[in-house]
């Protein structure tokens, strides 16, 4: 049971990967440390704690956020995704099949984060988004492809220390492509 919330706590219900929790917070408790600490969801990493690694990107609304400079309190009925969530059962979702097929880890330490950023970063360029290198962004303008530039700049917020970044890039591309043609065989479902 959750203890009363005081003049500096509140009591909040997170919905993170699909369940719903029931949470006494310090108002100043981090989104990470509810997840690590209070729900011992652990594989969202604790990096710089300083919004600058990408090791604790979780997806809020379908949207990548860095957990350590967001609060606890901010995500209250929005739906948080972190990388226990990502998988479908024994599924695993085509960007972390994908990591898993051409390395794109090393330690592991940042693959969490990577994982996010990357399902966030294929969604956001499938819907026309331009990134810093996206050539023409004109009304007009067809998508960029999702180049390995493309790729580099939308994931420059996440760090790997061992460089892991060729593989990294290979994956993502992979797994874009995984899911351009699933919603082409949808489209096309549904015609």
């Amino acid at each position: 049971m959750a203890p009363e919330p005081s003049s500096t706590s509140s009591a909040i219900t997170l919905h993170v990967n699909g369940e719903q929790h029931r949470l006494t917070v310090d108002h100043r408790t981090t989104l990470l440390d509810a997840l690590r600490e209070r729900l011992d969801l652990t594989g969202t990493k604790k990096g710089c704690d300083q919004g600058q690694c990408g090791a604790c990107t979780v997806l809020v609304d379908q949207r990548r956020v860095v957990s350590c400079l967001s609060l606890a309190v901010a995500a209250e009925g929005r739906e948080v995704t972190t990388i226990e969530g990502m998988a479908d059962g024994d599924d695993l979702h085509p960007v972390q099949q994908a990591f898993l097929d051409l390395d794109g880890y090393q330690c592991g330490y940042c693959t969490p984060g990577q994982i996010c950023s990357a399902v966030a970063l294929i969604e956001e360029h499938a819907a026309g988004w331009p990134s810093a290198v996206t050539p023409d962004v004109g009304p007009d303008t067809a998508p960029a492809p999702l180049t390995p530039d493309e790729i580099r700049e939308r994931l420059s917020g996440n760090l790997c220390r061992c460089g892991a970044y060729v593989p990294i890039v290979q994956a993502v591309a992979r797994a874009a492509e995984t899911h351009a043609q699933s919603r082409t065989r949808a489209e096309e479902a549904a015609a």
